[in-house]
């Protein structure tokens, strides 16, 4: 066991959107900062193999839930699923965080001031998206462009490679935070897996980590922890804090596909543009998956002969605001089934996507397997954290999705921000 005798104002486990926010906003208000980082550094090359490595792993980064074989994905690198995300900035929820004393607007204002976040220009939205946008307006769907974090001047048309991680820097990430918090002083440590905090007289002193098969401890006045919605509640578990990781949410979605003769798509923007149907408990959006993904999902559907068509297949997204449920288990483990209700909103967003498909000429309609994203609600705001996102031990925080009281079935991206800026203050306040 090594002791690392620093001295840190403040350790953020985790460089996902909320703790690379944390870590950021502290820097710049002259404070030290530790940041432990599970995964790798290694710079974004947007290929199949550092996509597999990072949120490709079994067990580590896809966990399996649920007797219908449900998927879950997350990522574990330097600025963690960010990476892999689609770049959709959707707004908080402002009236469910308010009901939990959380006022963020200001803080969501300035965060739009400093990250690119406006609707995909014309010429960046790939052909299938169009086609697909066309046929929902046709049908009466308030179907729309979304906001994007992306850098619209560097985004290569038809390159397609958003979920394997942008190698131009067109889309903004988490990364890009934690870089500005390493080039104003923060350390940064990858490789270093925590396994639990460290207490004094009910206060939180620092954490312990693993690193090459070597146990570290360090220390700081404060403690953030930030290793998303499944690794945070794990790490609470194991320092004492039992009643973390259960009923939560996690965003459950499937995808529908359909074949048009002549599409010829090479690669899209993912998620440029659909309509998210509140009142119903679901989204829609377009989702052009890179081929190798595409052809994991018509393969395990037994659509062996669609496997190659990716280049001539519309894809529509549908996910689902779900039920509260489940637990993480001590390993970190998932147990969490879709309800009946769940269900029914699945099927009702796959018949309008079907709808939406047929009239823009697509055939061979089906549907891909489960996958949940989004995993939040584990360590609840009003159950485990105060308004100030603090546990009941001194000095320690968490600042991710788990700390989402409710589900709301949209990326949090923009509310993590927004809540990593709010939490900074107060510390350093």
């Amino acid at each position: 066991m090594s002791t690392i005798q620093k001295n840190y104002d403040t350790i953020v486990v985790g460089s996902g959107p909320g703790g690379a926010t944390v870590a950021r906003e502290l820097i710049r208000k002259k404070q030290k900062v530790l940041i432990l980082e599970w995964g790798n550094n290694a710079p974004i090359r947007g290929s199949l193999f550092q996509f597999v490595n990072a949120a490709g792993i079994p067990g580590k980064s896809i966990l399996f839930t649920d007797k219908k074989f449900l998927t879950m994905i997350r990522g574990i690198c330097t600025g963690g699923s960010s990476v892999f995300f689609c770049a959709s900035a959707f707004d908080p929820p402002y009236d469910l965080m308010n009901s939990y004393g959380i006022d963020i607007k200001n803080e969501v204002e300035e965060v739009k001031q400093e990250v690119p976040i406006a609707p995909l220009k014309d010429e960046l939205i790939g052909p299938g998206a169009k086609m697909i946008m066309e046929s929902a307006l046709d049908l009466g769907y308030d179907w729309q462009k979304i906001n994007k974090f992306i850098y619209q001047d560097k985004c290569k048309k038809n390159c397609g490679k958003c979920s394997y991680g942008c190698p131009y820097g067109a889309k903004w990430t988490a990364r890009n935070y934690v870089e500005e918090a390493t080039n104003g002083g923060a350390e940064l440590v990858n490789s270093a897996k925590v396994t639990n905090i460290i207490f004094e007289n009910n206060k939180a002193i620092g954490v312990e980590y693993r690193k090459k098969f070597k146990s570290y401890k360090v220390y700081a006045e404060k403690t953030v922890i930030a290793a998303g919605g499944i690794g945070s509640p794990k790490i609470l578990r194991h320092s004492g804090l039992y009643s973390a990781g259960y009923d939560f949410f996690y965003d459950p979605l499937i995808m529908v596909f359909g074949t048009v003769d002549g599409l010829n798509s090479n690669g899209e923007t993912q998620m440029a543009a659909g309509v998210h149907m509140e009142d119903e408990g679901y989204m829609m959006v377009d989702l052009n998956f890179p081929t190798p993904m595409y052809m994991v999902q018509s393969a395990s559907k037994l659509r062996l002969h669609k496997v190659f068509a990716q280049s001539k297949t519309l894809m529509i997204m549908i996910k689902i605001k779900d039920d509260l449920g489940g637990r993480i288990t001590w390993n970190g483990s998932v147990h969490k089934s879709l309800t009946k209700q769940d269900r029914l909103k699945l099927n009702k967003g796959y018949k309008h996507a079907k709808k939406i498909l047929k009239n823009a000429g697509a055939k061979g309609i089906f549907r891909g397997w489960n996958v949940a994203a989004h995993p939040g609600g584990t360590i609840k705001i009003n159950h485990m954290l105060d308004s100030n996102l603090k546990t009941e031990r001194d000095n320690l925080y968490v600042c991710d999705c788990s700390v989402i009281p409710e589900g709301w079935g949209l990326p949090p991206t923009l509310t993590l921000l927004a809540l990593g800026k709010r939490l900074a203050n107060h510390i350093s306040g």
